[in-house]
């Protein structure tokens, strides 16, 4: 990885960018070599293919904490909106419910009234 640690997402996708193309020149890199009419050397291969993974792994663990963050951000965390739509739903039920005891209690108290 690089030593300096990039502090913004931008940065951080610019660099798996930049690992990509890498990863690309690795890849042909190991392809001249295995079209060598002398044969492939075996320790390029061996470090140019360890340099592969190695990057493919850094992509990867980059672009998976890259999406969780993603994932995590709520622009509208502080926005009381839901709440308070909430709160004035259930504010019409209970008054609705307060109107249907109250007819009840008449209907009660008519009974009673009538017996």
């Amino acid at each position: 990885m690089d030593s300096q640690t990039p502090n913004t997402s931008l940065q951080r996708l610019q660099n798996v960018e930049k690992r990509i193309v890498r990863v690309l020149e690795l890849a042909g890199g190991v392809m001249d070599e295995l079209c060598n009419p002398s044969g492939p050397g075996k320790e390029f291969l061996s470090s140019h293919c360890g340099e592969f993974m190695q990057l493919i792994k850094d992509i990867q663990v980059t672009l998976r904490d890259e999406i969780k963050s993603a994932c995590e951000y709520r622009p509208f965390e502080k926005c009381d909106y839901i709440s308070r739509i909430s709160n004035e739903i259930c504010c019409e039920k209970l008054e609705y419910v307060i109107a249907q005891l109250d007819g009840m209690k008449e209907t009660i108290d008519e009974y009673h009234n009538a017996v």
